[in-house]
C-alpha cells in the first residue's frame, strides 16, 4: 500500500515542480528571472585564449580585445576612423628642418655654404617673397651651436647583433621652424641654394671617433647620419589632467616617455618596434605635456599613439627588481628579465574602461567596470570573455542567453538577420583571408610557383559553396573597403591548366604516380591552421584536393591556438598556413610586408623579401600627400599580387548579432538601438550598452 502511494505521490510531486519552475527558471527571453545582475553583466566567447594582456607585446586578436577594454592610448578613432582625444586632449604637428654646412661648395650668390650664409640666403628668400607660399609656414631661421653627437651602427654582417659608437662633432647648422610637415621643402630648397650645395660633402671631417667600424662601413652609414637635409617633425601632445590607472596612481607625460622605452628596448622583443623606431627623442616637457621629436618623415606617426599607454609605476626597472626579488628568480634570469617576462601580463592595470579582476586560463578572462574612468563608467559592471572553442557550443549559449554576443558562420548568417529575437550588424568589414607560404623554404621560393598554386584553386566556389555568398574575392594586402585598395588589380582567376603548365615551366614532372617531381624530390608539404574556424577547415580541404588535382601532395592539420602560434607562426616552423588579417585603415604596411619583420614572434611571418616592395612601404611611411600616398599604395599592391607570397582568398562579410535586449543610452539618458557605424565597429558604444528586462519595441 505504502509502495503504491509513493508511486502515485511522487509523480505528482516531481510534475508539480517541473510546472512551477516555468514561472522561475530563466530563459532566453526572461535571462534576469532570479538573477537581476544578470542585466549588468557583458558576456562573450572566443574559440582561443588570449595570449599576453600587454599592449606594446600582444600580437592575437583575443588578447587585443582584452587590452582594448583595459588601456588607452594618448589618441583613439571615432566611429568615422577620425583620430579623436582619449589620454591626450589636443595634439600639434609641425617640423625642424636641419640644413647641414658643405664647406666645399659655394651658394648662388658666391659665399660658402656655411650655416650662416645658408641661413642669410634662406631668410632673404623669405622676407623678398620668393618663397611667398613658405612664407606662413616658417616661423623661426636659426643658426644652432656646434655640438658633439653619437650615432650607432648594428653590425649586421654576423648574428651578434654588435653596435658600434660613431661619435661626430657636428658643425653649426641651421634650423627652420615650421607649423606642419612640408616633405617638398627640399625640393623647394634646390631653388635657393643651387645644385652645388646638394653635392655631397666630405663627411669624414665630422668624425672624430669610429672605433671598431672599418671604413668602408662606415662611409655607407655617414650620408645616413648626416644629411644635408634633415626633416625632424614633431608632435607635442596635451595630456588629460587627472586620469588615474586601475590602482589609483595617477597617469602623466612618465608613463608616456616609458612606454616607448619599453617598446625600443630589445628585451621585450615587441611588435611595435617598427612603429616607433622613427621616433627621435620623446621628451616630457612638464608633467602633461609630451614632445615627440622623429628623427626623419614618417606619415603614420599620429596614428601609432592610439596603442594603449603601461603604468611605469608599476613596470619600470625598480618595480621588475621588486618582483624579480619576491619570485626568487636566479641571477641568469634576472640579467634577461624584461616585460615579457612579468607577471603583469597576466594582471595588466592600465586607464582604461574596465579593469583586471582575474583570468581562468582556456576558461575565462573577468573584468569589471572603471568607476572613475574619464570618459563616463561603462553600463556593464562586469565584462567576461569566455573560451569557448567548438563553434556549435557558442551558439548553443547564445541562444539560451548564456553569452550575449555571437559571429555566425555564413550558412547562418540568413537565418540570423531573419529572427527577430537578435539584432545584427554586418559589412564587409576590413579583414581578410588568406594562404601564406613560408617563402623561406625552396619549395616555394619561385613567385611563378605561387602563383600557380594560388590558379589552382577556386576561389569563387569558396565563396559560394562555403560562405554563402557572405564574402568577396581579392587580390592583394589592402582591405576592399579602403582607398589603397587597387581596384583594377585583375583577379589571377581558377585556371588548373595554367597553374600546371608554370609548374612544369619550373621543372616539375608528374612522375609515375601522378605526383609532380623535381630533382628527386616530390612537390609535398604540409598546410596548417587553426582549431575553432570551419570556414578555415573547409578551405583546408579544398585546396589539399584543388592541388592533389594537378599532382601536388598536401598533408593538412589543425592546431589549438595556442599551439598554432607557439609552436608554429612565431617560429615560421610551417610550409603553409591558412589565417586572415584584420586591417586598419591607413596605408601603412611595414609590419606586415617590410622584409626586417620576418624574425621570431613578427609579423612577416611567411618571410616575404622583396626590395622593391621593402622601397614602396618605406616611401609610403615619407609621403604626407595622400593622393601620392595611393598611388604608391597601388604599386605595392600590384607588386605584392605579382609575387603572390599569399594566395589571397576573399574578404569575409562581417556580421555580429546581438540580444535583441541590449540597447545604448544615449546623451539624455533614454536606452535607443545600437546605431552602426561608418567604421563597421560594432562596439564603438561598448561603454554605453545595457541588457534591457524586455527588448526595445
Amino acid at each position: 500500500m505504502n509502495a503504491k502511494r509513493i508511486l502515485l505521490i511522487v509523480p505528482l510531486i516531481l510534475g508539480a515542480v517541473l510546472i512551477q519552475s516555468y514561472f522561475w527558471v530563466p530563459s532566453y527571453e526572461t535571462q534576469a528571472r532570479g538573477n537581476p545582475q544578470r542585466l549588468f553583466k557583458f558576456i562573450e566567447a572566443s574559440i582561443g585564449d588570449a595570449k599576453i594582456l600587454n599592449p606594446i607585446l600582444h600580437a592575437d586578436t583575443a588578447s587585443g580585445r582584452i587590452v582594448d577594454l583595459v588601456f588607452d592610448g594618448l589618441l583613439d578613432y571615432d566611429e568615422n576612423l577620425v583620430l579623436r582625444p582619449a589620454l591626450a586632449v589636443a595634439w600639434a604637428v609641425s617640423e625642424y628642418v636641419y640644413l647641414l654646412p658643405n664647406p666645399d661648395v659655394r651658394l648662388p650668390g658666391g659665399g660658402t655654404a656655411d650655416a650662416a650664409n645658408i641661413a642669410a640666403v634662406v631668410s632673404a628668400a623669405l622676407a623678398t617673397g620668393q618663397w611667398s607660399d613658405l612664407r606662413e609656414s616658417v616661423s623661426d631661421v636659426e643658426v644652432m651651436a656646434p655640438m658633439r653627437h653619437v650615432e650607432h651602427i648594428v653590425d649586421s654582417s654576423n648574428d651578434t647583433g654588435r653596435i658600434d659608437d660613431v661619435v661626430l662633432q657636428m658643425p653649426a647648422q641651421v634650423r627652420l621652424s615650421l607649423d606642419r610637415v612640408r616633405p617638398d621643402i627640399g625640393a623647394r630648397l634646390r631653388s635657393v641654394l643651387g645644385e652645388d650645395y646638394f653635392r655631397t660633402p666630405q663627411y669624414l671631417q665630422w668624425v672624430v671617433e669610429a672605433n671598431g667600424v672599418d671604413s668602408q662601413r662606415l662611409q655607407s652609414h655617414l650620408s645616413e647620419m648626416l644629411p644635408l637635409i634633415q626633416h625632424n617633425p614633431l608632435i607635442v601632445f596635451q595630456l588629460r589632467r587627472g586620469v588615474r590607472f586601475h590602482d589609483g596612481h595617477e597617469f602623466d607625460a612618465g608613463d608616456v616617455k616609458f612606454t616607448y622605452d619599453a617598446i625600443m628596448d630589445p628585451k621585450n622583443l615587441s611588435p611595435r618596434t617598427s612603429d616607433f623606431e622613427p621616433v627621435k627623442a620623446v621628451n616630457v616637457v612638464d608633467r602633461y605635456t609630451v614632445e615627440v621629436v622623429y628623427k626623419r618623415l614618417f606619415s603614420p606617426a599620429v596614428n601609432a599613439w592610439t596603442m594603449g599607454i603601461l603604468p611605469e609605476h608599476l613596470l619600470n626597472r625598480s618595480a621588475q627588481e621588486l618582483e624579480i626579488e619576491r619570485r626568487g628568480l636566479s641571477a641568469v634570469t634576472r640579467e634577461a628579465f624584461g616585460l615579457r617576462d612579468s607577471e603583469f601580463n597576466r594582471a595588466p592595470v592600465g586607464t582604461g574602461s574596465f579593469a583586471f579582476v582575474e583570468w581562468q586560463s582556456d576558461e575565462v578572462i573577468q573584468l569589471r567596470a572603471n568607476e572613475r574612468y574619464w570618459d563616463g563608467a561603462p553600463q556593464f559592471e562586469n565584462y567576461y570573455f569566455r573560451i569557448l572553442p567548438d563553434p556549435l557550443t557558442q551558439e548553443v549559449e547564445f541562444r539560451t542567453g548564456a553569452i550575449d554576443i555571437y559571429r555566425p558562420e555564413p550558412h547562418q548568417i540568413a537565418r540570423y538577420k531573419q529572427e527577430s529575437a537578435y539584432q545584427s550588424f554586418s559589412g564587409l568589414g576590413r579583414n581578410y583571408t588568406y594562404i601564406g607560404y613560408n617563402n623561406r623554404k625552396p619549395l616555394f621560393s619561385d613567385p611563378q610557383v605561387r602563383k600557380a598554386l594560388s590558379m589552382a584553386i577556386n576561389i569563387d566556389d569558396i565563396i559560394h559553396y562555403v560562405l554563402y555568398g557572405e564574402g568577396e574575392a581579392i587580390t592583394g594586402p589592402y582591405p576592399k573597403t579602403t582607398p589603397w585598395y587597387d581596384h583594377d588589380i585583375a583577379a589571377l582567376g581558377y585556371d588548373p591548366d595554367t597553374a600546371l603548365r608554370l609548374l612544369q615551366e619550373a621543372g616539375w614532372q608528374h612522375n609515375a604516380d601522378g605526383w609532380l617531381e623535381k630533382d628527386g624530390r616530390e612537390f609535398e608539404f604540409n598546410l596548417i591552421t587553426n582549431n575553432g574556424n570551419l570556414v578555415r577547415k573547409a578551405v583546408l580541404t579544398i585546396a589539399q584536393d584543388a592541388w592533389r588535382k594537378i599532382g601536388i601532395k598536401c598533408t593538412t592539420q589543425v592546431f589549438e591556438w595556442a599551439v598554432f602560434l607557439k609552436d608554429f607562426i612565431n617560429p615560421g616552423a610551417f610550409d603553409a598556413v591558412i589565417l586572415g588579417w584584420s586591417m586598419g585603415a591607413d596605408a601603412d604596411l611595414y609590419q606586415l610586408w617590410h622584409s626586417s619583420e620576418s624574425g621570431f614572434g613578427q609579423l612577416n611571418f611567411v618571410g616575404y623579401n622583396n626590395a622593391d616592395a621593402d622601397n614602396l612601404i618605406e616611401r609610403i611611411r615619407r609621403e604626407y600627400d595622400t593622393d601620392e600616398q595611393q598611388r604608391l599604395a597601388h604599386r605595392l599592391h600590384r607588386q605584392i599580387a605579382e609575387d603572390q607570397p599569399y594566395t589571397f582568398l576573399y574578404a569575409k562579410s562581417a556580421t555580429t548579432v546581438l540580444d535583441k535586449k541590449i540597447a545604448m543610452r544615449n546623451a539624455v539618458g533614454q536606452f535607443v538601438s545600437i546605431p552602426p557605424t561608418k567604421s563597421g565597429d560594432t562596439f564603438y558604444y561598448f561603454n554605453r550598452w545595457r541588457k534591457l528586462e524586455h527588448a526595445l519595441q
